[in-house]
């Protein structure tokens, strides 16, 4: 691409005695400085490297979840257990208010 612009714009009869002195091709600079970023010049290792970026978000998406998970099945075990102490708490209560009836 930069060679058929500068063939367009630089004369071919000024490539055998040109110098950068002599020749003046401004576009060069801005292709420079587009090509040091492969990311910003190549659409496929632009769209990898968002494909690594999505999968590493995933990635850790899902390790939350599983700890999530896990903190679930943690509380509704702790649940079950306070249920069944709140339910012997009640039986042994309604024993010992069941010999004191007040008249």
């Amino acid at each position: 691409q930069v060679l058929e612009e500068f063939s367009r714009e630089v004369s071919k009869m000024d490539w055998p005695s040109g110098s950068p002195a002599t020749i003046s091709y401004s576009a060069l600079d801005g292709y420079l400085s587009k090509y040091q970023n492969p990311r910003d010049a190549d659409p496929m290792t632009r769209v990898q490297a968002e494909l690594d970026e999505t999968k590493i978000i995933l990635h850790n998406t899902m390790e939350s979840l599983l700890e999530r998970g896990e903190k679930l099945d943690d509380l509704v075990s702790k649940s079950e257990v306070l249920g069944a102490q709140s339910k012997a708490f009640y039986k042994t209560a309604r024993k010992q208010n069941s010999c004191c009836e007040i008249m």
